[in-house]
């Protein structure tokens, strides 16, 4: 099901350090570029939500905008974080908020554990004052905090997968205080409405009212006084200032307290990350920094961990488990972590060649489709989101007609590419690219103060989307034009750099910004309303943002980077094969399982993943067809590994009802037929023939280019001449076979009538190829027939351009005579009648209700 990821864990035996962490260090990635983006067209802006006043002190951009942590930066600061998880956590003036969600609910559509605060930990000498606390430090994965008044302080360390909440007290009285009900017991001393029980040791239990228990371990020891203050709300304190270490930890079962026991002194307080590439395999390592010797370092792993890790030191999963809207979180053991991941071949085309079959007509489609480009009419971007999912579309046929040997219809695309590109040079346009400098990144200039604009970009919402088109685009113009990269390449490198950057010597970029290492893929979530919830729709696009990346990589930048983006690429996929593709046939028990709701597997694929909520659902569309789409578009070659064969043809399967529901547009239903040629090309070819839209994202070559190329198992043409018929084309007459009347035109309202009863009065028609359909144009005034959408009114010839109104499907009727054809109006997808008075009407329901037509050769 994802046998394309291997991997293996190996357990590091240096001795851990300690003391605050510095930011990462990767030598064996360089920057890609260190030079300054001020001078990008659009100039330097700063957002309207620039981090909380004092959060970063001390330090200077780029700042993380998409990590779990973005909640405690972007204003107001005290949002809820997506961890570090297993927790969730906040800031407050008066301490660090955390605590660990019980209450999962299966509501038919989405599995959710509502945010839940278990504790506020902070100490007495804290004035509640929110500017009293800031982050010291961050890497890739982590972030430490400090809450600090006068000499007295509290560091937080901020460490995904850790099952404890690690706080050093310097100087300072700790207090904890519960926000999930009062105290029950300390200690397993009971204690009544406004009593205490006080201890000495290095290990307490408290139990609230809402029977959550807790363990705080001291690496040191401590006196601590439990007070009830009521049902709702307790707290313990310190006896005196505390120079030491508290954990705390949610005991889930009593039988994880053995496991807990024994490695709560070794503790984690950075992480430094490094990646060993070649062009085949990549191995991404874990190393965390701890306090004690990192071999007896507890932390926990995910399923997509599990999934590529080696030689991992595993205790039993019943030693220690939290459920998570990841699935389960299960223990391993040292704090070196190694996952091994096969790194595609695939870079500009797919591993074989196209299917003869296809040929003739995927060369028809390149024609046809590059004919239509005119760079004089080259659209001007307006924003980045549909701009480059349409010019990357658009792009594709370069690369299709170079696979195919047609190059000689490369230089029309690069032509029309390079208009429409040209426009994002261009400091007086209306829409630019400029350097955001409160958080340092690229945005859309319109959207630094209005996070509606281009879906939030400009408060670093889906820059992997975006920027993943935008590269893709640029990279098909430099592999064909070297002058046009020469002259672009820094400009481009700007966008690389704002979502792929792999190092910190960067002074102007984060280190790829979308991606969340730990948690295994990225968010689409920036910084807007707070940050919020962490959250990605659309895991195609954000697969296609590493594609983009990797494309601009190899024609632009270093080998280390071509399989950097691999890397990004393969492990994006498996987060998304694993979070996002769903399987019913997959057991609840199966550790890797991270859904174990069988409702929730029946459902096929999730439409959003959210750190504290994931469904099939999406926040824009309730289509089967939309919600699997997204999580496929757009169709790349690279996308033969994300469409394993189980998760397309339960996809194709659950979609059914919608795939044959002539409502639904074609642009979605694409998609899927795209990806179900991954398990069966020949029925996927025939699904293609019959449709006539493909949304601005995709075109109809590549539709059947990807088809074309899919593994063949069988043998047998993909593309047979049963599949996929075309209109007759050429010059007819066309003749109603019911009346024997020919179509004619009429000269005062230009309306086809069968009313000719013979040939020398019928109209002609030039019937011309347009991708599974045509045209038919009236050759005495060389208008276009056009039919209404609502069909209501007479097909009549009045267009001088052709839009979807003026296109027909024109097949041999199921069940007609030889020669005998239904027209099929693409505008409403309904059928030609012939009415009472001879008039040519799209409003046949099926095919069965339409009229029957002879073409006769003029």
């Amino acid at each position: 099901m994802r046998s394309f990821l291997l991997g293996f864990l190996s357990v590091a035996t240096a001795a851990g350090s300690s003391g605050l962490h510095t930011l990462n260090k990767r030598a064996s990635l360089g920057p890609i570029a260190t030079d300054n983006p001020s001078g990008i067209t659009g100039g330097e802006i700063s957002c309207a939500a620039p981090p909380v006043n004092s959060f970063f002190e001390g330090t200077k951009p780029p700042f993380p905008t998409n990590g779990w942590w973005a909640p405690y930066a972007a204003p107001p600061g005290n949002a809820t974080a997506a961890g570090p998880f297993p927790y969730q956590s906040a800031l407050d003036g008066d301490g660090y908020v955390f605590g660990l969600s019980t209450n999962r609910e299966f509501d038919g559509a989405s599995v959710k554990q509502p945010t839940q605060k278990d504790w506020r930990v902070c100490f007495t000498e804290h004035s509640g004052e929110f500017s009293n606390h800031k982050a010291t430090a961050w890497d890739t994965q982590t972030v430490t905090l400090q809450y600090f008044e006068s000499d007295a302080s509290m560091t937080v360390y901020g460490v995904p997968g850790s099952p404890y909440i690690t706080f050093q007290f310097n100087e300072s009285t700790p207090l904890l205080t519960t926000m999930n009900g009062g105290i029950q017991s300390f200690n397993s001393k009971s204690l009544p409405d406004g009593g205490n029980v006080t201890a000495t040791g290095t290990e307490f239990t408290m139990t609230d009212t809402s029977n959550s228990t807790y363990i705080i371990y001291s690496l040191s020891s401590i006196t601590l006084t439990a007070n009830s203050v009521s049902e709702s709300a307790g707290t313990i304190s310190a006896s005196s200032e505390f120079t030491g270490v508290l954990r705390l930890v949610k005991l889930e079962d009593p039988g994880h307290k053995a496991i807990l026991d024994k490695h709560y002194e070794i503790y984690p307080v950075s992480v430094e990350q490094d990646y060993d590439l070649s062009s085949t395999t990549g191995t991404l390592s874990f190393t965390w920094n701890t306090v004690g010797s990192g071999s007896d370092l507890l932390m926990l792993t995910w399923p997509h961990h599990r999934l590529a890790m080696q030689n991992g030191n595993f205790p039993d999963t019943t030693a220690l488990a939290y459920l998570t809207t990841k699935g389960y979180m299960y223990p391993a053991l040292g704090n070196g972590w190694k996952m091994l991941y096969n790194l595609t071949s695939m870079i500009w085309d797919p591993p074989r060649k196209l299917d003869p079959s296809c040929s003739p007509t995927v060369l028809k489609g390149l024609e046809y489709e590059i004919g239509k480009l005119d760079p004089a009419d080259a659209p001007i971007p307006g924003d980045f989101y549909y701009w480059g999912g349409s010019m990357n579309a658009i792009a594709r046929l370069a690369v299709i007609a170079d696979n195919v040997g047609r190059t000689d219809l490369i230089s029309p695309v690069i032509d029309y590419l390079e208009a429409s590109f040209d426009q994002w040079f261009n400091t007086s346009a209306t829409t630019t690219a400029a350097y955001e400098t409160a958080w340092g990144g690229v945005i859309n200039k319109a959207g630094a103060n209005n996070s509606w604009v281009d879906f939030g970009n400009g408060y670093y919402n889906d820059h992997h989307f975006h920027y993943g088109y935008f590269l893709a685009v640029a990279a098909v113009i430099a592999k064909y034009d070297q002058s046009w990269l020469n002259e672009h390449k820094d400009f481009i490198n700007w966008f690389a750099r704002d979502i792929v950057n792999p190092s910190v010597n960067d002074p102007y970029f984060p280190i790829a910004r979308c991606r969340d290492w730990f948690a295994g893929h990225s968010w689409a979530s920036g910084i807007a309303n707070g940050a919020g919830s962490r959250d990605q729709e659309s895991s195609g696009e954000a697969i296609n943002g590493y594609y983009g990346a990797l494309l601009w990589a190899s024609v632009a930048l270093s080998d280390d980077m071509v399989n950097y983006a691999k890397l990004l690429l393969a492990t994006e996929m498996q987060g998304t094969q694993v979070y996002w593709h769903l399987y019913p046939d997959q057991a609840s028990t199966d550790p890797n399982n991270p859904y174990p709701e069988q409702g929730l597997r029946d459902l096929v694929t999730m439409g959003n993943v959210e750190d504290w909520q994931s469904g099939a659902w999406l926040f824009w569309g309730s289509q089967k067809s939309q919600i699997a789409a997204i999580q496929m578009l757009p169709v790349q070659p690279v996308n033969e590994i994300l469409y394993d064969a189980e998760w397309v043809k339960n996809v194709w399967d659950y979609t059914m009802v919608e795939l044959l529901d002539p409502s639904i547009g074609d642009e979605w239903k694409s998609v899927i037929v795209d990806a179900y040629s991954n398990v069966n090309p020949q029925v996927a070819a025939q699904w293609s023939a019959n449709m006539t839209t493909w949304g601005s994202g995709q075109t109809y070559t590549n539709e059947l280019y990807f088809i074309g190329t899919r593994p063949n198992p069988a043998g047998t043409p993909i593309c047979g001449s049963d599949t996929l018929p075309s209109n007759p084309y050429g010059e007819f007459l066309i003749q109603d076979t019911s009346s024997g009347n020919y179509v004619a035109v009429s000269s005062a309202n230009t309306n086809l009538i069968a009313s000719a009863t013979s040939t020398s009065d019928a109209a002609t028609f030039n019937s011309s190829f347009v991708p599974n359909s045509g045209t038919l144009q009236l050759i005495s005034t060389n208008e276009f027939v056009t039919a209404d959408q609502s069909g209501n009114y007479t097909l009549s010839a009045t267009r001088d351009t052709v839009s979807a109104w003026e296109t027909f499907v024109i097949r041999e009727k199921i069940g007609g005579a030889a020669g005998v054809y239904s027209i099929q109006a693409v505008s409403n997808k309904q059928y030609v009648t012939v009415g009472g008075d001879g008039s040519l009407v799209n409003n046949g329901a099926n095919e069965a209700a339409g009229s029957e037509f002879k073409f006769i050769p003029a």
